[in-house]
C-alpha cells in the first residue's frame, strides 16, 4: 500500500518512515521517535526522482514510486548525498527502471562504484559540476555544491521553476513524520527543535564554517526557493528565516539560550546533590534557565545538542582512577571531535581523598577547546557537599549569574 503526499503541483514526498531503527548511524538513540527517509518525485515531460532511501524502508519506497509513477517510466535519478541512508536503495531503484539516467557529480559516482554500484550506473549517468542546469520539460534544476555538509560529494539542488530546493542533510531532522509533510503542521518549536538541533548539532556540528559557506553560496538563491526539502524531517514552505536562523546560530557556535546547563557524574550521589543544590542557587539569584543533566543516563548526543543551546556549562565530576570521570572525559572528547567552542564553563570537582578531576577538566578546556570561557570560581568537595562549602558555592552562583545577566544585557543592548 503506498503512503505519499503532494508536496506541489506534480511533486510528490514518496520516501518512507522507520520506526525499528534504534542508534541512527548506531550511534545516537531515537528512543522509539524513529525517523524519516525523504526522497521527492517530479512529474514533468520527463519524470525525475530526487535521492533514494534507506534499504530497511526499501519495499514501500518502492510502492511509492511505482504508485506515483502510474506506468511512466522513471527518466532520471538526481543523487545529492551519497551516505547509504540516501543511497541505498540506488541499485534497487535502476534495476526495476533499465530506462534510468542517474545524475550526480564526479565524487558521488566515484562513491557508488565504492558501494559497489558501478555495474548499474555504467552507460547511463549525467555528470554534473557546480551551476550546472538540466531541464526536464516545465521545469529546470540546478545544483550548488554543498562540500562537507557533511560528506565531501554533498549538492543541493533548486528547481528554479517551482521553487524546491532539495538541500540534502540540510535542513534536516531526527524523527519519523507519520504522515506529517510540513514543519507547519506541527509546534515545531515545540516538538522538532530539540530533535533538529540534536541531529545538526551531532552529524554536523563540526563542519560550521562549511554551512557558513553554503548559506553565503545559497543566500542569492533564497528569494526564488518557495519550499525547503530535507532528507530527513519535515518540508519547510514558509518561515525559512526561522530554520536558516538556527542553522546560522549552530553553524558559528553562538548559542540560542543565556541560561546554564550544569553535566554531573555521580557515583553515590554526592556531587549529584551538589549539582541540584547549584541549580537552586541560580534559580534564586534570576536565571531563568537552568538545565540539569546526568551523564551517566543521558546520551552525550543530547548533551552536546545542550552544549550548543545553553551559553554556560557547569561541569561538576568525581576524581575516578586519579582522573576526570570517564563518561565526563567522552563528552569533552565529543566537543572537540565536533568543534564546539564560545560557551563559558565552571568546574565543581569531588573527591574523597585525592580530588583531581577539576584541574583536569578546567586543563582540557582550556588546552583542547576553542575561544571558552573558565571561570575562576571552582568548588572542591570532600567526598560530600557541607556547610564548608556554602560561601564557594554562594560565590560560585553568584559568578555564574552574573555573567548570565552580563550577556543578556548586551544583547538587549
Amino acid at each position: 500500500m503506498h503512503s505519499v503526499r503532494l508536496i506541489t503541483d506534480n511533486l510528490y514526498w514518496v520516501g518512507a518512515n522507520e520506526h525499528r531503527l534504534e542508534l541512527f548511524e548506531n550511534i545516537h538513540p531515537l528512543d522509539g521517535i524513529g525517523v524519516s527517509y525523504n526522497s521527492y518525485l517530479l512529474l514533468d515531460k520527463k519524470t525525475v526522482l530526487f535521492d533514494t532511501v534507506d534499504w530497511a524502508v526499501c519495499r514501500q519506497y518502492l510502492e511509492n514510486i511505482e504508485f506515483v509513477l502510474a506506468g511512466r517510466p522513471l527518466d532520471y535519478l538526481v543523487i545529492n548525498h551519497l551516505e547509504p541512508d540516501h543511497a541505498a536503495s540506488i541499485e534497487e531503484v535502476l534495476i526495476r527502471h533499465p530506462e534510468t539516467t542517474v545524475i550526480s557529480n564526479e565524487k558521488a559516482f566515484m562513491q557508488m562504484r565504492q558501494f559497489g554500484f558501478g555495474d548499474v550506473i555504467d552507460g547511463r549517468y549525467d555528470e554534473v559540476q557546480e551551476g550546472d542546469t538540466r531541464t526536464f520539460g516545465d521545469h529546470t534544476v540546478a545544483w550548488v555544491y554543498a562540500p562537507m555538509v557533511h560528506w565531501p560529494e554533498a549538492m543541493v539542488a533548486l528547481d528554479v521553476t517551482n521553487g524546491a530546493l532539495f538541500s540534502a542533510d540540510g535542513f534536516g531532522s531526527f524523527k519519523a513524520l507519520d504522515g506529517v509533510l510540513f514543519a507547519d503542521e506541527v509546534d515545531f518549536d515545540r516538538d522538532w527543535l530539540d530533535e533538529a538541533r540534536r541531529y545538526l548539532t551531532n552529524i554536523v556540528g563540526k563542519y560550521g564554517p562549511h554551512i557558513q559557506a553554503l548559506l553565503a553560496k545559497a543566500g542569492p538563491l533564497l528569494p526564488q526557493v518557495k519550499y525547503i526539502c530535507p532528507l530527513h524531517g519535515p518540508v519547510w514552505r514558509e518561515d525559512f528565516g526561522y530554520i536558516i536562523g538556527k542553522y546560522d546560530k549552530w553553524s558559528r557556535y553562538e548559542p540560542e539560550v543565556n541560561g546554564v546547563l550544569i553535566i554531573y557524574a555521580s557515583m553515590y550521589g554526592n556531587t549529584e546533590s551538589a549539582a541540584v543544590a547549584l541549580a537552586a542557587k541560580l534559580r534564586e539569584r534570576g536565571v531563568k534557565d537552568v538545565k540539569v543533566r546526568d551523564v551517566s543516563n543521558t546520551h552525550v548526543s543530547w548533551l552536546i545538542s545542550e552544549t550548543f543551546k545553553y551559553s554556560h556549562v557547569v561541569i561538576a565530576s568525581v576524581t575516578y582512577n586519579l582522573g576526570i570521570y570517564p563518561l565526563i572525559h567522552n563528552y569533552l572528547m565529543d566537543m572537540k571531535a565536533l568543534n564546539v567552542q564560545q560557551r563559558t564553563f565552571a568546574v565543581i570537582e569531588n573527591g574523597t581523598w585525592a580530588p583531581k578531576a577539576g584541574d583536569l577538566i578546567r586543563e582540557f578546556l582550556d588546552k583542547e577547546l576553542k575561544q571558552m570561557t573558565v571561570l575562576n570560581d571552582e568548588l572542591t568537595i570532600n567526598s560530600h557537599l557541607s556547610a564548608d562549602n556554602e560561601s564557594e558555592m554562594d560565590s560560585m552562583a553568584d559568578s555564574i549569574a552574573d555573567s548570565v545577566k552580563s550577556e543578556n544585557a548586551a544583547k538587549v543592548e
